[in-house]
């Protein structure tokens, strides 16, 4: 999710290159995804501190994309509800 990289940290000059590599990828946040990120956040136990995690889960599954990421464990519950995780 774009969000999540811009919270960085990340310097101007890493926007800009990241930008130029993925804009055309960069997909807005619509209805659709916030009821699919809703429903992921109240069937996998409405944790406490998951919401960000739900909005990048719902995004991924609609897009049909696989994700990849360092923090496995955080979106494991979503697997189940059709999110593909990298290898």
């Amino acid at each position: 999710m774009w969000t999540e990289f811009l919270n960085g940290p990340v310097q101007p000059q890493e926007i800009l290159l990241v930008e130029s590599i993925i804009e055309s990828r960069v997909m807005p946040f619509d209805k659709a995804t916030a009821v699919l990120a809703a429903g992921l956040f109240n069937q996998t136990g409405r944790r406490r501190g998951s919401r960000f995690d739900c909005l990048i889960a719902a995004t991924a599954i609609l897009m049909q994309a696989e994700f990849a990421t360092e923090n496995r464990g955080d979106f494991a519950p979503f697997v189940a509800h059709g999110l593909k995780l990298a290898v």
